[in-house]
């Protein structure tokens, strides 16, 4: 009778004991469940920024100039029309804010004809007179009638301008709209072009396979090309007409 009971002692101990580990487990993978899902909803819901409100020029300005002349507001959409504004100098237009880590995202449309560009990286300074110089760009253009567009995939739309090439031509008609995301993210050291929904576009942003990239390009000689991590966001006055629209940001951690 003393045996049994030290028996049944010896499995009620081994069963609540098998019992808690199996709840410490459980436990153990939820909180790690419930940390990978504030991980993941932490990424989802980043703040995003609105650049661009359809109705006024806020958080714009003219690079390297005082006013901004020849880009207007048309139908909720910011414009630039060559005709107007004042002189022969190129207007182009930068943010007021610098950003590093983002995922940029906005609608574009040409005329036909036309090229136009998007660039990060930008500084403004005196001695330099065009964002491009410091930019990178990716290409706004029409592909069919451009005549940059001759030059190869390495100069039409979505491209990182002569450097690397889209995968696939991914644009609407000139004259329809056209949904561009550009992520750019210096601690993956990873910048990609989605085009209408489809990615086309994936390089580097520094190290040794960036630098052979600007090496093998028209930029090869300019110093400050490519070298900063943070600055504007430019939309490009290239002398043709071209509309932008629903500029957001999201800033990466």
């Amino acid at each position: 009778m003393k045996y049994t009971s030290l028996i049944l002692m010896a499995t009620a101990v081994l069963t609540f004991s098998c019992k808690s580990d199996r709840n410490n487990q459980e436990e153990s993978l939820t909180t790690e469940n419930q940390d990978q899902g504030m991980q993941t909803n932490e990424n989802e819901n980043q703040e995003v920024t609105t650049l661009f409100n359809g109705e006024n020029l806020e958080g714009w300005k003219a690079y390297n100039h005082d006013e901004i002349t020849k880009w207007k507001i048309e139908d909720g959409a910011l414009t630039f029309s060559p005709s107007e504004g004042q002189g022969s100098a190129s207007e182009n237009l930068i943010t007021e804010d610098e950003f590093t880590n983002f995922e940029l995202s906005l609608e574009w449309k040409i005329s036909e004809g036309g090229n136009s560009g998007i660039m990060w990286g930008v500084q403004e300074r005196e001695e330099l007179n065009e964002p491009y110089l410091t930019g990178p760009e990716i290409q706004v253009l029409d592909n069919q009638k451009h005549p940059d567009a001759a030059n190869g995939p390495i100069r039409q739309s979505g491209a990182l301008y002569d450097m690397v090439e889209p995968s696939t031509d991914a644009t609407n008609p000139v004259g329809e709209w056209n949904t561009t995301v550009i992520r750019i993210d210096h601690e993956a050291n990873k910048g990609s072009v989605t085009l209408n929904g489809t990615q086309v576009t994936e390089f580097p942003l520094h190290g040794e396979e960036w630098e052979n990239l600007v090496k093998n390009s028209k930029f090869s000689d300019w110093d400050d090309f490519g070298t900063y991590k943070s600055g504007h966001i430019a939309l490009q006055d290239h002398g043709d007409q071209v509309w932008y629209r629903d500029i957001t940001i999201k800033e990466l951690d």
